[in-house]
């Protein structure tokens, strides 16, 4: 199982447009990846739904693991994404 932590970068944290933005590149990778507050329960990266209930603010640190081919690739491309200012 792959494993990143990252630091949401985006002025409104997962929420809106940001968290769309991340939930299409889950859907995309093909992969079941979670997303969690380092320590807490993981919800469905893939889920708008979930990743907004998060409530993950700008500042803050989340965790996302993922399994199956490819991984570490998408993982990366997943971490990339939350560290750019998706608002900008």
């Amino acid at each position: 199982m792959a494993t990143r932590t990252v630091t949401i970068a985006s002025s409104v944290g997962l929420h809106a447009r940001p968290a769309s933005l991340f939930v299409e590149a889950v859907g995309e990778s093909g992969l079941d990846v979670l997303i969690a507050r380092p320590g807490e329960e993981g919800v469905d990266a893939g889920s708008i739904l979930g990743v907004m209930a998060l409530g993950a603010k700008h500042g803050e640190e989340v965790e996302l693991t993922a399994e199956g081919d490819g991984a570490d690739a998408v993982l990366d491309r997943l971490v990339e994404l939350l560290a750019t200012d998706l608002d900008a």
